[in-house]
C-alpha cells in the first residue's frame, strides 16, 4: 500500500445551497476509499469569477479549501472528485461558468507536473484569493510549491473574499 500523501482541494460553488453542498462534498470526501483526514478551512464568499472577469450579475460563490491524506493517484483523486461534483449536480456545460460544486486538486504532496487534464500545483492557484486566504486560515505556513508562502501571496489580494461566519 502506498504511502498517504498530503493534498490541497479547493472547493466552492454559487448555485443551490452552496454551504449544504459543501458539507455534503466533504462527507463523500471523507467516504471515500484512499482518502482520510479531511480537514476544511474557514469558507469565503466571494463575486463570481468568469473568463472575462468578475461578474457581479451572477451569485456569489462559497468556497473553503480542504486539506486530505490520501493513498489515490493524482488522476484517482481526480476521478473521485469529478464522481463527487456529478453526485452533487455538477453540469459541465460552460467553461467557468455557475455550479453547483467545483472541487480542484491544488497540490498533491510536492509534485509538480504539467498535463493536459491535470496539472499541480493548479495553475491560477497562486492568483486566486479564494483559494489563497482560506488556505493561509487553515494552514498558516503553508508553502505553494514553485510559487512561495501562501500567507504572502494572500496578503495583497485578501479584499477580494470576505470570511463566511
Amino acid at each position: 500500500m502506498a504511502e498517504p500523501v498530503k493534498a490541497i482541494l479547493a472547493l466552492g460553488g454559487n448555485l443551490g445551497k452552496r454551504r449544504k453542498t459543501i458539507r455534503s462534498a466533504l462527507k463523500a470526501l471523507a467516504l471515500t476509499p484512499g482518502i482520510k483526514g479531511v480537514l476544511c478551512s474557514p469558507l469565503v464568499e466571494s463575486v463570481a469569477l468568469t473568463e472575462a472577469g468578475t461578474d457581479e450579475t451572477k451569485p456569489n460563490y462559497l468556497n473553503g479549501v480542504v486539506r486530505i491524506e490520501t493513498t489515490l493517484k493524482p488522476k484517482e483523486l481526480l476521478n473521485e472528485i469529478r464522481r463527487i461534483e456529478t453526485e452533487h449536480g455538477r453540469i459541465r456545460l460552460e467553461r467557468w461558468g455557475s455550479r453547483t460544486l467545483d472541487i480542484d486538486i491544488i497540490t498533491y504532496g510536492n509534485e509538480i507536473k504539467v498535463g493536459k487534464e491535470l496539472t499541480l500545483p493548479h495553475p491560477r492557484a497562486s492568483e486566486r484569493a479564494f483559494v489563497l486566504v482560506p488556505w493561509s486560515l487553515l494552514e498558516p505556513d503553508a508553502v505553494l510549491p514553485g510559487y512561495g508562502s501562501v500567507k504572502e501571496l494572500a496578503e495583497p489580494i485578501k479584499d477580494q473574499v470576505w470570511l463566511v461566519r
